[in-house]
């Protein structure tokens, strides 16, 4: 034909462009739909029900269609919902490890029979997931539910177990959370955001199909995020699980702190990654992969690109062939479009180039655009808008792409291209993320554990390592619910300090010090607090620390964490015995401050000098025996699991076996490669005071461990607002439980939470001669991250 254009193979593979996609049709989702007259009611005790009088909410498709309406649950709904749950548990945890496998399995199966309705209603909704790799999903956790009992013993389910998603929450993420909760034997309450509401009340209707017991998956719709602190108010949910945007779980925090649940959150929206492209690289398929990644496939994050100065020509030459077969993106609203302008605007003010797939459109439309030439503190980096917007910056060295690619709050994940393998691994290993991809793009697998590094979340999902955050151990007590009082956060911990009058004791007890770089010293406050026995007697005084105490502690502690954690495990585990060794060399000194300070007989307290000294000893042999592995992915390549340390942990000892909790918490800390800074019971800090002395003579790094003593409020209130302190262990009060839960979201922190006092002033107890305490210690002291490296 005249004037036609012929494309050879080879003109398509310069331009690496994608063939038409063949018409997508939505009718058996529509006959679903229809089926339910298109107003969704809540799924609870194993059925649809369309309460009267309710609020809805409308769901809109991405041309302006009516998908369904979604009924907004109330007080008497979750009332409703949570009875049937906690039957529900009752059932699904009264089932073998084989008959809950074999439900899951079955769901499976019925996934393959009705897959075009879920991947149908999923691209309907915009949460699009297909319904093979939520089978993948399935027979993952059906193998795990099978195998709990066997390859993780003396753990025990949750219960009722809260799952909540925001409403730009994608449903792989949401069902990362339900399906291994569910396959460890607990029953979920699953809070959807509004997209992924219609695929989950789908889901839910096949799970009973597939004999999954009435009640142990329930699900409420709402209007907004505050239907789940509702929910949290129930004394029967154990435990609250969150995924979507960051701010949405920052308010469920804060919504839910005090009533004694612990919270985990998953901000994987909105957050920024690295694609980091060396010389080595195959350019061809970095720049494929980079199209894809920023422009098609992940679009719940933004991307930065870091090309090699030695490659960038280049790589600019094949983005700019590659780029103009891109179509436009479709922006959610108008006042999206009118932050994309704002932020090229700035970008182009600032020297960067604009690199577009087509011309800029009215409306709604918006080309794929890369922003050359900005810098790491450009807003379109740090604040990014949504759009199509990919910010490129240049380095040179393999050192300057870490750090450029560690600049970011967040630490989700990562791309790194380049054929040399060793690089690969290094930079691998060097960033702040919870997933790195070698040579590919976002690929997910429900086997790949992944942590939320620095801010991006306080839990791991997916692999056995997420698998932990839905079971506790045999011997643990948790949290007791409690309601939320009325503390004013601002004025919590500044009470003054109280008075020492001098009398006729002055002279004749002695003033201890603290621990701080590698040193005994006074407290910055240059004040101290009194030191009482259990009779009430004064033993001494000890120095009452506070922020500037914590500040310093925290810059010894970020100099030397690095290098402790770059030791090899046999290092660590010489530098650990060793303070085993100081132990049983002042094993007498220690189980008299023990005795003097508690009441106990000697020989209960040599008792527990001994259990500390093996404890130790139990740790340093822990360092080289626990590590990651190779997972068995299904796809061709090679998935790899590694627990990394958190960095800086801040713990608040309990007041009961002070010696013995001190050194398991310190020695979880130390074999994972943290810093550890220590603030001893208020009321018990005598021994912690005595091992000031086997910390002065051991081989540990100036800084590694510091021990700040003085009143618990004041020093959690300092722990709490140091940004560098990634996890906070806790025991303490209601209160302070309360404080911690509400005060640690800016940068969110890992908190292992114990209130030693119910509302009456009984003390909880904690086994700490228990072997379970070791695992569950160490499991708190590492973040996981997975490494994916393709081999074909």
């Amino acid at each position: 034909m005249a004037g036609a254009t012929i494309k050879t193979v080879h003109d398509i593979f310069l331009s690496m462009e994608y063939g038409p996609s063949a018409p997508s049709s939505t009718s058996t989702a529509q006959a679903w739909l229809d089926n339910h007259s298109r107003s969704l009611g809540l799924f609870i005790d194993g059925k649809f029900v369309p309460p009267s009088d309710r609020q809805t909410r409308s769901l809109m498709d991405s041309k302006g269609g009516l998908v369904c309406s979604t009924v907004c649950a109330m007080q008497a709904d979750i009332l409703d919902c949570v009875t049937p749950a906690i039957k529900g548990f009752e059932a699904w945890s009264c089932l073998s490890c084989y008959q809950r496998s074999k439900v899951l399995l079955r769901l499976a199966s019925f996934l393959g029979e009705h897959g075009q309705s879920f991947s149908e209603l999923g691209e309907l909704c915009q949460v699009s997931c297909s319904s093979s790799t939520v089978i993948r999903m399935l027979q993952y956790y059906s193998s795990w539910a099978q195998l709990r009992d066997t390859l993780i013993a003396n753990w025990m389910p949750l219960g009722v177990v809260l799952v909540v998603g925001s409403d730009d929450c994608s449903l792989y993420y949401l069902l990362l959370k339900v399906l291994p909760a569910l396959a460890m034997g607990n029953s979920v309450i699953l809070v959807p955001g509004q997209s992924t509401a219609p695929p989950t009340l789908l889901l839910a209707q096949l799970f009973m199909g597939a004999g999954l017991p009435a009640g142990a998956l329930s699900v409420l719709t709402g209007t907004d995020m505050s239907i789940a602190a509702d929910v949290a108010q129930n004394t029967s949910i154990r435990y609250v699980t969150y995924c979507g945007n960051k701010q949405d779980g920052v308010n469920l925090c804060k919504a839910t702190a005090g009533m004694g649940v612990p919270v985990s959150v998953s901000p994987n929206i909105g957050t920024t990654c690295p694609i980091i492209i060396f010389e080595s690289a195959d350019i061809n398929s970095a720049v494929d992969g980079v199209l894809e990644t920023a422009f098609k496939k992940n679009k719940d994050v933004h991307w930065v690109l870091f090309v090699q100065e030695s490659v960038l020509e280049s790589m600019m030459a094949r983005l700019k062939v590659r780029m103009a077969g891109l179509k436009c993106v479709t922006l959610p609203t108008d006042e999206a479009r009118v932050l994309v302008d704002t932020a090229v605007q700035e970008a182009q003010n600032k020297g960067a180039t604009l690199l577009q797939a087509s011309a800029v459109p009215s409306g709604t439309q918006y080309p794929p655009t890369v922003l050359y030439g900005v810098a790491s503190s450009s807003p379109c980096v740090v604040t990014p808008s949504p759009g199509p917007l990919l910010p490129l910056m240049t380095f040179r060295s393999n050192t300057e792409a870490v750090t450029l690619g560690n600049h970011s709050p967040h630490g989700q994940a990562a791309c790194v291209w380049t054929e040399d393998l060793t690089l690969a691994l290094e930079t691998s290993k060097s960033l702040s993320v919870g997933s790195v991809w070698v040579n590919s793009h976002a690929l997910s697998d429900p086997c790949l554990p992944v942590s939320g590094h620095k801010d991006s979340g306080t839990c791991t999902d997916g692999g056995q390592e997420g698998l932990y955050q839905f079971l506790q151990p045999s011997s643990s007590c948790g949290l007791p619910r409690a309601t939320p009082v009325a503390l004013d956060y601002a004025k919590f911990g500044t009470d003054a300090t109280p008075f020492i009058i001098p009398d006729e004791t002055v002279g004749t007890v002695k003033s201890f010090a603290q621990f701080i770089a590698g040193k005994a010293c006074k407290s910055e406050s240059g004040t101290s607090v009194v030191v009482h026995s259990q009779g009430g007697s004064v033993l001494g005084y000890c120095p009452d620390g506070g922020q500037k105490d914590v500040r310093n502690a925290v810059e010894a502690a970020i100099k030397v964490q690095p290098g402790w954690m770059k030791k090899t495990t046999s290092a660590r585990a010489q530098s650990i015995q060793s303070l085993a060794k100081g132990l049983e060399g002042k094993r007498q000194d220690i189980a008299k401050s023990i005795s003097t300070q508690t009441g106990l007989p000697m020989e209960e307290a040599e008792l527990e000098v001994e259990l500390s000294i093996a404890r130790l000893s139990h740790w340093a042999a822990y360092c080289d025996k626990v590590h990651g592995e190779t997972l068995p992915v299904p796809q061709s390549g090679t998935g790899l699991s590694i627990p990394e340390a958190l960095g800086v942990v801040g713990v608040v000892l309990p007041d009961k076996h002070a010696l013995l909790s001190m050194v398991t918490l310190l020695g979880a800390a130390l074999t994972s490669g943290n810093a550890i800074i220590m603030v001893p019971s208020q009321e018990c800090p005598l021994p912690a005071l005595a091992f000031i002395q086997v910390l002065l003579s051991s081989d540990l790094p100036a800084g590694l461990v510091n021990v700040i003593t003085g009143r618990r409020d004041q020093l959690t209130k300092a722990l709490a607002n140091h940004s560098v302190i990634k996890a906070i262990w806790y025991w303490g009060n209601s209160e302070g439980c309360q404080y911690l839960q509400y005060t640690c979201t800016k940068p969110l922190k890992i908190l292992h939470l114990f209130c030693q006092t119910d509302k009456d002033g009984n003390y909880g107890s904690r086994d700490w001669t228990h072997a379970s305490v070791l695992e569950e210690m160490w499991r708190n002291a590492v973040q996981w991250k997975s490494v994916w490296i393709p081999t074909a």
